[in-house]
């Protein structure tokens, strides 16, 4: 066989869809298997052991959670004495303003500038890849782990919650009564609300680790503007503002309990981060595609 033969099946395996999945796959193992992710993973997993343990030594004199056994505290906490499926949604209350959103920002914040700093991007480049593939692949491993981090927190407050308390059917918000399988499909559909409420911010995660060669600086970085922006959500001056920062709706997921479901904040909130991930992972595009590539 001559070599101009050959050489046209050489050329289209560089665009072979496959390869797409290989390297995304190469790239969630390597993600989910860092000490590090491992080691976020297992602080998710303890909130909701912790928090079902306390509520269980506060109300084993038969009093309500909560400071002076009023039912204080986070949301939905009250309710967890009289049916453990409440512990995942109060769980997800208490993680998602920090917890949940800080482990997304270590992985997203690393998820760049970590290769640099390793000096492993420029080998990774090498590969028929090129740059939009690999960014959307790193952005891609970033929402998978969202997903993850969010199951975590939610099964292991189911697990914990149905061996301290009590499980059957869930009053909701507007006072109706649901079965547990219905209650457990909202759950469910919370899981997933919740780890889509993260996108906007892993796009942001993910355009501050194209600006710096150092994976700790990214990473740093991304958890204080969290932070910043989370200060700048309290503020009642800057109300005019709130409705455009990225966890102004976080918590909008509650409406989920209602009966009939209550879709308007949701959808704000689902809305708010499609922008949010349309903006910014535009600008990680832009910054990564033109960038100086040395490490």
């Amino acid at each position: 066989m001559s070599q101009a033969e050959i050489a046209p099946t050489a050329a289209p395996r560089a665009r072979n869809p496959l390869w797409t999945f290989g390297i995304l796959r190469s790239e969630l193992t390597t993600t989910l298997r860092r000490w590090r992710t491992l080691a976020l993973l297992g602080v998710l997993a303890a909130v909701p052991v912790l928090i079902g343990i306390a509520v269980r030594i506060e109300t084993g004199d038969g009093s309500s959670p909560g400071p002076g056994g009023g039912g204080g505290g986070p949301a939905f906490l009250s309710q967890v004495t009289n049916n453990g499926l409440f512990l995942v949604f109060a769980a997800l209350a208490v993680t998602l303003p920090v917890f949940l959103p800080m482990a997304v920002g270590v992985v997203a914040g690393d998820s760049v500038a970590g290769e640099a700093n390793a000096g492993t991007l420029r080998y990774l480049l090498v590969a028929p890849a090129g740059r939009t593939r690999l960014l959307l692949t790193k952005y891609a491993s970033v929402l998978v782990f969202c997903l993850v981090a969010t199951l975590v927190v939610a099964l292991s407050a189911l697990v914990v919650g149905s061996l301290l308390f009590p499980v059957g059917e869930v009053t909701t918000i507007s006072g109706t009564r649901i079965g547990f399988g219905e209650g457990l499909l909202r759950a469910g559909l919370i899981a997933v609300v919740v780890a889509a409420s993260l996108t906007g911010f892993a796009a942001i995660g993910l355009f501050v680790s194209t600006l710096t060669g150092s994976g700790i600086a990214a990473m740093a970085a991304t958890v204080g503007l969290l932070i910043t922006v989370q200060i700048v959500d309290t503020i009642p001056q800057l109300s005019g503002a709130h409705p455009y920062l990225f966890p102004h709706y976080w918590m909008s997921y509650a409406d989920l309990l209602r009966a009939p479901v209550y879709w308007d904040e949701v959808v704000k909130n689902l809305g708010l981060q499609g922008l949010y991930a349309a903006v910014f992972g535009s600008a990680a595009w832009a910054r990564f595609t033109t960038k100086d590539i040395t490490a």
